[in-house]
């Protein structure tokens, strides 16, 4: 901690969570104190960078799991989704070790190497010569796709992933949806992620080309040192988190999202995870003529403080034990549904690490809008799809239309230097002759 007053350090870090805000959507919700430093430090020009320390903050690349599932969300995000085009076994191997080489290099930094000025430069230049880390997680998974007959990975596909079906509120876009390999990028700054996406696509135009790509992000909230940690809102303005399995307890993570050994799961695959992505327009034109009481009757928690009827906080634990009719938390709340507090639900929980999105005005003239919902869970069938069920219905989807996404399945992490990602699952499928 920097010397000082407690007074000085919460002004610190609101000012320094405000820069990192700074365009992103929803991402002003800065104190007054903060935007009066801001504005009135007298060495800043009206062009000037934002400047942060945080931007030197770093993720370790190599591990048993990828980051970026556990990992404390920054305040940006992005998914994007490639078909692969190599043609055989050795173009995947490439591609796979491609990534690995370039996703080591950007989640740790450092100097660009200078080329020949006749020759394109080595990068789009748009973070200037010293790449900063900025809190960069790279993390990348597979779709079913992958495993068809192209590279002989069929026998090695994860138990239950499979290309993403519509369920009865959905109006899925083709060209959204599904993808061989899915990249997500997270990362204190939204050129941070659109950076190191532009470095990818230009290290493999042969083996890679970008099907679609959703941008993200959650607001920046002032420190409250001592409060209870709050989870970020999304657009409809409820808090989007709440009674998230806690990712810093291991055993509850190897439980619930992490594959194990004797899984039924293929042996390459322990240590990855199912990861659900789905672009969810919300119609919040429509949502911000609804009454307080119903939008509160329809989530099941309040507005402003996040907390379920019956208790205080947002952490409290919604008690239905005494509720069987619904009269305090309607029976088709959204958390009353998507968790009915059962034994049995105990299986069902997935964990959430989504972002807004907002991409502009439809053609209709409204607001295009949503939530970029991204989770992660050990089995797609007993944990995303299997709440996706109970949800089908609910009273929400009057202002909700998911509209694009897909399964995957997250590669397990890089060990050390003579890992990479996916080496595993293709020695997994080498035949003897390799």
């Amino acid at each position: 901690m920097r010397a000082g007053d407690p007074e000085d350090k919460g002004l610190s870090t609101n000012r320094r969570r405000l820069l990192l805000g700074l365009g992103a959507a929803g991402g002003l919700l800065a104190s007054s104190s903060a935007l009066a430093v801001t504005a009135t430090d007298p060495a800043s020009q009206v062009a000037d960078a934002p400047e942060s320390d945080e931007t030197q903050e770093a993720q370790a690349f190599h591990g048993v799991h990828q980051s970026g599932v556990v990992t404390p969300r920054p305040a940006f995000g992005m998914v994007a989704s490639f078909d692969v085009l190599a043609r055989d076994r050795a173009g995947l191997e490439r591609l796979f070790k491609t990534l690995t080489s370039r996703i080591a290099f950007l989640m740790r930094g450092g100097e660009v190497p200078e080329l020949d000025p006749k020759l394109p430069p080595a990068d789009s230049g748009i973070l200037g010569p010293v790449v900063a880390p900025n809190n960069l997680t790279i993390t990348v998974s597979v779709g079913a796709s992958l495993f068809d007959d192209r590279f002989g990975l069929a026998a090695a596909k994860p138990r239950t992933l499979d290309r993403m079906s519509a369920f009865k509120n959905d109006a899925l876009n083709a060209r959204l949806c599904h993808g061989d390999i899915c990249v997500q990028l997270s990362s204190n700054g939204a050129d941070t992620n659109m950076y190191a996406l532009r470095d990818i696509i230009k290290n493999l135009p042969d083996l890679l080309l970008l099907r679609w790509q959703q941008e993200g992000s959650v607001p920046v909230l002032p420190a409250k040192p001592g409060a209870h940690h709050e989870s970020a809102r999304n657009f409809l303005g409820f808090r989007d988190g709440s009674a998230n399995p806690d990712s810093r307890d291991e055993a509850e993570m190897n439980r619930l999202v992490w594959v194990q050994p004797e899984s039924g799961e293929p042996e390459w695959a322990v240590g990855g995870t199912y990861q659900a992505v789905r672009i969810i327009r919300n119609f919040v034109e429509r949502w911000d003529r609804t009454a307080l009481r119903e939008q509160e009757r329809i989530f099941g928690r309040r507005k402003a403080t996040g907390a379920p009827f019956t208790g205080q906080v947002e952490s409290d634990v919604p008690d239905y034990s005494n509720d069987p009719k619904g009269e305090v938390t309607a029976l088709d709340a959204h958390i009353r549904l998507a968790n009915p507090r059962t034994h049995a639900a105990r299986e069902n929980l997935i964990l959430r690490r989504p972002f807004n999105y907002s991409n502009g005005v439809a053609s209709n003239g409204q607001l295009d809008q949503g939530l970029l919902f991204i989770c992660y869970q050990q089995d797609l069938e007993r944990g995303f799809i299997a709440v996706q069920n109970l949800l089908n219905g609910e009273p929400l989807e009057e202002y909700i239309k998911p509209v694009g996404g897909g399964y995957f399945f997250v590669l397990p992490g890089v060990v050390d230097d003579t890992d990479y990602l996916g080496r595993n699952l293709l020695a997994a499928t080498a035949s003897p002759a390799t």
